[in-house]
């Protein structure tokens, strides 16, 4: 079970499974399915400020804090338990690329440790990466009022016009991002 929970699962695996959580959400709850709301549940939960943002039933919303605590789990079973011992295979021809930008420490395995550290959060490079893309993420979230996951599995499962807009401008911005924004930023 192990041996096949440490590797990658095909797409043909993976994308069903993800699409089935929308069916079986609905079946069990008359739930959806999307990630961002459950920061706006725990901020309801934690915080007993008379904002009006936060005065609503959260405790109605109590799986989705549960879904969200069962990620967190998840990803620490992952990491401790199904950890890949060798390093992080990067294609070679990116390799080169991230070479003229000066990025050639993969020594954190998932992100070049060349951006993301604590000494290049005080960088301009760092900064904009860190601090401005997290921003960036959470503006667009509250903006698109929902993320990928909401949007883009639940939302198109759904037929919903917002979300297939909300879809599209995400690839878009993901597609900018990659190809004009970073290699821009990577060049400071």
């Amino acid at each position: 079970m192990i041996e096949m929970l440490s590797k990658p699962w095909p797409w043909y695996v993976a994308g069903p499974l993800i699409g089935l959580t929308v069916p079986f959400l609905l079946i069990i709850g008359n739930k959806t399915f999307g990630i961002s709301s459950s920061l706006r549940h725990m901020c309801a939960a934690i915080i007993p400020a008379g904002i009006s943002y936060f005065k609503y039933e959260w405790k109605k919303e109590i799986w989705n804090l549960l879904f969200v605590g069962g990620i967190v789990l998840g990803g620490i079973f992952a990491v401790t338990k199904l950890a890949n011992p060798q390093p992080l295979e990067i294609d070679q021809n990116l390799k080169s690329e991230l070479a003229t930008y000066g990025i050639s420490d993969y020594s954190n395995a998932w992100v070049p440790a060349d951006i993301v550290n604590w000494q290049s959060l005080l960088s301009l490079k760092g900064f904009f990466f860190i601090i401005v893309g997290g921003f960036l993420i959470g503006f667009g979230t509250r903006y698109a009022n929902g993320c990928t996951s909401g949007h883009s599995i639940t939302g198109l499962a759904a037929l919903q016009w917002p979300s297939l807009v909300a879809t599209i401008c995400f690839m878009a911005g993901g597609f900018f991002a990659a190809n004009v924004l970073i290699p821009f930023i990577l060049k400071f």
